[in-house]
């Protein structure tokens, strides 16, 4: 009797379990959403969790989730978040700390550092996306006998002669949205000219945004701005489909464009002559502290942040593994040669995803400012400085 109780007691627990529906929060939509569906998918047939996924921006998530906290309760079981937010809520406790679900040593160096506090980790880091420099067709430059530029004076050269085609809007595509990709270029820029240190200095508060070097490395960017080498402010994703067709010559995004063209071998990529960092940006995923069902999500998490989970999402493309166990062989080709382009560069925290609070949005504002009006760098250079205190 004991026995077909305990057997009843485990058929019980299996069907609550199958009953059980977590709620996936991130920002993913269009393609990229496409590509992340089949892993949330893997995890269901894995452990008869049904798993529901909604879209929701960062930015949209930062002003409902502070009200949801306190009221003692959250829109989904996983969050995809910023790390400065994962790092603020988590200390503050409406996060479950994870140190029994992850272990920092699968992972690549420093990859779990902007969501621990005080050695308490709050977030795993799913998939990262590399920032290597500025995509281009090869299809193109073949076609104009172009070939990468190996030094600044070639990269001038470069733009000028992409400026002359009367086929271009101009040279180089702006990505805009709410800011970010004005943002990731302007962060290239700072690391080439004002080496990795600088990236890490920002972010931690220990140079000015009015030093000589913060200015240098804005100045050469405001140089090609003043020279129309980059194109107007364009919704990030509408400006790829002009980039992919011709519009322009040369885009600066992330890795997960690979996952977002018709045909990701026809990809190139350079980074800035003379740049020595990169920016490796991890998603960052955590789990509410009131979550109805916090073992279910620590199933999650710990299947998302881990190597089944992080290979099924790199074969998909646009995705870089931030675990260590993820051989080069499950990449497409394109993404396994941006992995190669990590090699023998520093790799470097997102500068506004780290400082987050009311710096984020200020540099945002203010990169759009900067992109009409180059001649306003020193306002522009004011505002940083006063926001970042």
């Amino acid at each position: 009797m004991r026995k077909l109780g305990l057997v009843l007691l485990m058929a019980l627990v299996s069907v609550v379990m199958l009953g059980v529906t977590l709620t996936v929060i991130g920002p993913w939509s269009g393609a990229e959403q496409e590509k992340f569906m089949p892993v949330l998918k893997a995890f269901e047939e894995k452990t008869g969790i049904k798993v529901e996924y909604k879209v929701y921006r960062a930015e949209d998530l930062a002003n409902l989730l502070p009200a949801q906290f306190a009221a003692k309760k959250a829109p989904g079981d996983v969050i995809f978040m910023w790390a400065s937010f994962i790092r603020e809520y988590g200390e503050k406790g409406h996060m479950l700390e994870l140190s029994s679900v992850i272990d920092p040593s699968w992972y690549l160096p420093g990859a779990l550092d902007a969501v621990t506090v005080s050695g308490r980790l709050y977030g795993a880091a799913y998939t990262a996306k590399v920032k290597p420099g500025f995509w281009y067709r090869k299809s193109f430059f073949e076609k104009y006998g172009l070939v990468p530029p190996k030094t600044w004076e070639d990269f001038l050269r470069l733009l000028k002669t992409l400026k002359a085609m009367d086929s271009l809007k101009a040279p180089i595509a702006s990505g805009d949205g709410v800011g970010w990709p004005l943002s990731d270029v302007t962060e290239h820029f700072l690391i080439t000219f004002g080496g990795p240190g600088l990236q890490k200095d920002l972010i931690e508060g220990n140079i000015s945004w009015k030093s000589h070097t913060v200015r240098y490395a804005l100045e050469q960017l405001t140089s090609l701005l003043k020279e129309g080498y980059f194109g107007e402010p364009t919704e990030w994703t509408a400006v790829l489909k002009e980039w992919w067709r011709g519009d322009y010559a040369l885009y600066f995004m992330g890795s997960w464009i690979t996952g977002m063209v018709d045909d990701p071998e026809d990809l190139g990529v350079f980074s800035l002559p003379g740049a020595r960092g990169m920016v490796f940006g991890a998603d960052y995923a955590f789990i509410p502290k009131y979550t109805k069902y916090p073992d279910e999500a620590k199933k999650l998490l710990a299947f998302l942040a881990g190597v089944e989970g992080q290979r099924l999402q790199v074969s998909q493309g646009g995705h870089i593994a931030t675990v260590k166990d993820v051989p080069l062989k499950y990449y497409p080709p394109v993404d396994a040669e941006v992995a190669k382009l990590m090699s023998g560069v520093e790799l470097l925290p997102d500068l506004d995803d780290s400082i987050g609070g009311a710096f984020q949005p200020a540099f945002w504002d203010q990169l759009k400012l900067l992109w009409v009006s180059p001649d306003r760098l020193d306002d522009v250079i004011e505002v940083l400085a006063e926001k970042s205190k």
